[in-house]
């Protein structure tokens, strides 16, 4: 016999549960109420045996009183199912020693215990009662060695498969709530480092565009020839903002080390401030190189926003067990507060297990080592 609530609860129970109680849907469920079709064995011994009219009308009883506490105990709101489950356990005590063909009704019970009880020693502590009390009937009543042998293993076999099953299904929701939060964290991270990347890559152009308006406004009445040129690098300047933008969102993060130190001092140069950097930049690994590119392009463009500099120099080096680049300006420094620019570097930096020192007490140096370990 397998008695409802043999099947994990599907995501309609869950859909169903929540329709209102007088809900015709809510307590004929197709997966609860299909297991209603063992209650025919409760028909054998009248059938088989031509009992008289009286035992025919305990049996309409106990199939009126059963009903509702069944769908009770499988449908009706968790704090209420205790009811339903009492109420069948009780129906069992009396009528299975009048027909001991319904002693399948402990195994609806047994299978409704977990649905009811909140911890495992509860659903095992009650699971044993219903077998000392189905072997105390037997013993009190002289019932056959049959009835409580078959009674108490399938109380034991269906209950403890239930709990199983409810075990495996909080488990499951512990695990599809992980999933979420998982899902939402990346989520999170993946805004961040969009954030991050378009800061890095729009400041260092905007900055660029900025400086060259600024020059073309001041020339634009003495020298109209050169603030047409610095016109013309300006439209320049966007269109390539543009393309590292589209570039930055399919995934192209940075075009090298060398472009980006020549595009460092293009705008070191429009700003005025003198530039001291490698003739060659050396060997590095791509991920290497896509950080330090956007590194590089984030501390340049703070040189010029906030530094108030004349010199700057670019220090790349590496060894067998680590890279290091070194940008040092001879600016105002006292950099007191890490903006989003600084915290972005060190998260990138930080990402590829490396670290980031910044000394802003004449100037401001910034120096980040990045491992040659565990690249990829």
């Amino acid at each position: 016999m397998i008695p409802a609530g043999g099947v994990p609860r599907s995501d309609c129970d869950e859909v169903l549960e929540r329709l209102p109680l007088l809900s015709w849907r809510r307590w004929i469920a197709y997966d609860h109420t299909i297991w209603l079709v063992f209650l025919a064995f409760w028909f054998v011994a009248p059938v088989a045996d031509h009992q008289a009219l009286g035992k025919w009308l305990w049996l309409c009883l106990a199939l009126a009183l059963f009903l509702p506490s069944y769908l009770i105990a499988q449908r009706a709101p968790r704090r209420v199912r205790w009811v339903g489950v009492l109420a069948m356990f009780i129906l069992a005590l009396v009528y299975v020693p009048i027909n001991p063909g319904a002693w399948g009704i402990y195994i609806y019970v047994a299978v409704c215990i977990p649905e009811v009880a909140d911890s495992t020693n509860a659903v095992i502590g009650l699971l044993m009662v219903q077998c000392g009390a189905i072997v105390a009937e037997s013993w009190i009543f002289h019932m056959s060695p049959w009835v409580w042998a078959t009674g108490v293993g399938s109380t034991l076999l269906w209950g403890m498969n239930r709990l199983r099953m409810k075990q495996k299904d909080r488990v499951d929701a512990k695990l599809r709530m992980a999933h979420e939060e998982i899902e939402q964290l990346a989520k999170a991270a993946e805004r961040e480092r969009i954030a991050r990347d378009m800061h890095d890559v729009l400041g260092h152009s905007l900055s660029l565009i900025v400086l060259k308006s600024e020059l073309a406004g001041r020339l634009l009445d003495n020298q109209p020839a050169r603030a047409a040129l610095e016109i013309a690098e300006i439209e320049t300047t966007a269109r390539r903002a543009l393309a590292e933008v589209r570039k930055t969102i399919s995934g192209y993060r940075s075009e090298g080390f060398a472009s980006e130190l020549t595009r460092a001092a293009e705008v070191l140069e429009t700003a005025g401030v003198r530039l001291h950097k490698p003739a060659k930049a050396p060997y590095l690994t791509p991920r290497h190189e896509a950080t330090l590119s956007l590194v590089l392009r984030e501390a340049v463009t703070n040189i010029v926003r906030h530094a108030d500099a004349s010199e700057c120099s670019i220090e790349l080096s590496t060894a067998e067990d680590k890279t290091q680049l070194v940008i040092a300006d001879d600016g105002r420094g006292d950099i007191r507060q890490e903006g989003n620019g600084l915290r972005g570097m060190r998260e990138r930096v930080r990402e590829l297990g490396g670290s980031l020192s910044l000394e802003s007490h004449r100037g401001t140096r910034l120096q980040i080592e990045l491992p040659q370990v565990g690249e990829p």
